[in-house]
Formats: C-alpha cells, structure tokens, sequence
C-alpha cells in the first residue's frame, strides 16, 4: 500500500509557517526515518503505552527506533479511562525522572484515545514541554483524538477536565493495526468518523454508507481513504480555530449527551458508543426545531446501526443525564453550547437548547419494556 501524507498546520495565528504530517501507512517501517527528519535532535525516547496495546506492538516499534542509536525506555500503564487521571500523570512524570527525561527527550504514545491524551498531556507539562509523536492504534484515535493536539484527563469522573493543547510533531497511522482490535473497540471508534460527515460533509457521509460492507471488513485501502478523508476534515476545522474559540466545537456533535452518558455508566460504555447515542439525541432536537426532515433524522438514526454501534440505551433517568450535561466543560456561565445538524453536512453553535429539550432527546434513546 502506497504511503499518503496530510499536513496539518499549526502556526496558531503567529505567521510563522509550522505543522506536522500524518503519514498513513500500513506498518512500522520508515518511523525513524521520519522522526530524523523532524526539526529537534533529540537525546532518548519514551514510548507511552498501556498493557494490552504493549505486548502487540511496542517491541515492532522499538526495533524500528534502533536505526536512531538512542536510548528507548517504554512506560506501561494500566487501560482504560478510569486511569486516566492525575494519579497516572504523576506515576509516568515520576518514571521519567527516573530514566533522567531531559528537555531534549521524545515522547510517544502507542495506543489508544486514554494512551494518546495522557501523552500529549504529559508531553506539555514535562520541563515546560517536550515533543511527542502520535502512534494511534485504535479507530477512534485514527479518525479523531490523535489529531488536534488536544489533551488531556479526567477529574472526578469528569471528561478531559485537566489539560492542555499541545500539538503532535507527527501521527503516524497504521492501518494494520486495526486487524487485532475487537469488533466493539472498532465500532466504537466509527462514531466518531461518522460524525465528521454529519458536520461537515455530507458526500463524505455518503460515501460512508456505500462503502459499509468494505469499512466493517476493514479492507485497508478503503480503512486509509476513510482515515484520510475523516482527518480532512477535522485538520480544516482545528486549523480554523485551534483553540476551540468557536468553529472548533463543532467537532463536539453527539458529545454533550454523549459525555453525560458515559460518566452515568461509570464508563462501562465506550466512548464511541455514548458519542453515537449522542449523535442520534442531537439529531432529535434538530427534527423538533424543524431543522431536519423526518426523513434525515431516522436516516441518521438507523445508519449507525448497520456499523454495529447503538440508538437505544437501557433506561437512565433524564434529569440524572441533563444535570451531568451542565457539568461539561462546553458549559459557558449558565448556557450549554450544543451541537445541532441544519441538515446532513451542516452543523451549527447554539447555546439555547433547554433543559425539556435534551430530557426529550434522552427519552428518545432511552430503551424501557413494556409494562415497566
């Protein structure tokens, strides 16, 4: 598979040019190469990971390291996003003080979403910052979290209260990767490729459908083409408004509920799963301001499904849900500002969907039995 590129820049306002590439490909081979192109020399490298992502690839990439004759210590830390907290941070900047981490140091981040913003997070704090790359292995990181640069961990339960933007020096992705992850990290991971196409670009969502049986099969030329189109989109977006000013959120559709949802599972829901209920109450509102058509708004509903991703939950309770929504960091004083669809490729900023709006939307996705 012939190797593609996407730049994203990063010059942040300051007329200075700077970015970093995405390089997609389907291996390790050429990482070092790449990292010597990079402008910095470097002193060692970290590679952050966790223990299920660990025993499968870090040895492949520390092989592939060796071409730069520096020294690599790798740093395992538990999955899951019930570690991603300052209690970790603390545990990996300990062990980088440890292995004597100076400013010249590199980190990477092999693994997931949690792997990446715990990276990126410790990366801007470490002396004052240091350069990280992105090895994401899991769709979700691919298609979304490894790009932007923001970073990031929980605080009492709370999503990515704690953090910072701190920008990659290069993602390097994979595909082939996605062949070990199980079928719900993977469907998971295509809420968020999904939401792309509703906020922005509605060929892509459509190429999306037309391509169902080839993306569930995740055959690798159509998995690189949906990583780079799906990349696209957010890189137009981030550089736009790098700092989530305003065209940025956008990229939130699907997330306020979506967040509420996975706090109230105590995140025995993924992400993704709570992102695409998320979407689907999102695009309820949308119907019952008049801004989609019944016709959008059950297409939209009904297409996560054949990608193998939910519409209904078992019963939660809506106030519970709607008081975890205020708690979201998208809160801005007393008002929410909420991602709602215009139409299909259309998203759009309002801040005053009101509180029966979004108990409405949750009943919506709510599942209960008959005669509870």
């Amino acid at each position: 598979m012939k190797n593609r590129r996407l730049t994203v820049r990063t010059d942040m306002g300051t007329g200075t040019p700077a970015g970093y590439e995405i390089i997609y490909t389907d291996s390790f081979a050429g990482l070092a190469r790449e990292i010597e192109t990079l402008p910095r020399s470097y002193s060692r490298i970290g590679i952050l990971t966790d223990r299920h992502v660990g025993p499968l690839y870090a040895e492949a990439v520390r092989e592939e390291l060796e071409a730069l004759k520096l020294p690599v210590h790798t740093i395992t830390i538990s999955p899951g996003e019930e570690h991603k907290n300052l209690d970790t941070i603390r545990q990996v900047l300990e062990e980088l003080c440890d292995k004597h981490f100076d400013r010249s140091s590199l980190l990477i981040a092999l693994g997931g979403g949690v792997v990446g913003d715990m990276a990126g997070f410790t990366a801007s704090i470490w002396m004052r910052s240091i350069d990280y790359v992105q090895i994401p292995t899991t769709l979700l990181a691919q298609a979304d979290s490894s790009i932007g640069g923001k970073t990031g961990v929980d605080l009492g339960g709370y999503k990515n209260m704690v953090g910072a933007f701190k920008m990659p020096v290069l993602v390097w992705e994979n595909v082939s990767v996605l062949k070990t992850l199980d079928g719900r990290q993977y469907a998971a991971g295509f809420a968020e490729v999904m939401k792309h196409g509703l906020i922005r670009d509605e060929g892509y969502y459509v190429w999306l459908i037309d391509n169902l049986y080839e993306i569930t099969d995740r055959d690798p030329a159509v998995m690189q083409e949906m990583l780079f189109r799906s990349n696209r989109i957010k890189k137009e977006v981030v550089e736009a408004d790098p700092y989530e000013k305003n065209e940025r959120m956008l990229l939130n559709y699907g997330h306020t509920i979506g967040h509420a949802l996975e706090k109230n599972s105590n995140f025995t829901m993924l992400h993704g799963e709570c992102v695409a209920l998320g979407c689907v109450a999102a695009a309820r509102i949308s119907y019952d301001r008049g801004m989609l058509s019944m016709e959008e708004y059950y297409e939209i509903r009904d297409m996560f499904v054949p990608f193998g991703l939910p519409i209904t939950i078992d019963a939660v309770n809506p106030d519970i849900i709607y008081e975890l929504t205020r708690s979201d960091k998208k809160m801005q004083g007393d008002l929410c500002r909420f991602i709602l669809l215009e139409g299909i490729g259309k998203a759009v900023i309002r801040t005053d969907v009101t509180k029966e709006e979004i108990i409405k939307a949750v009943h919506e996705i709510s599942y209960v039995e008959d005669g509870e």
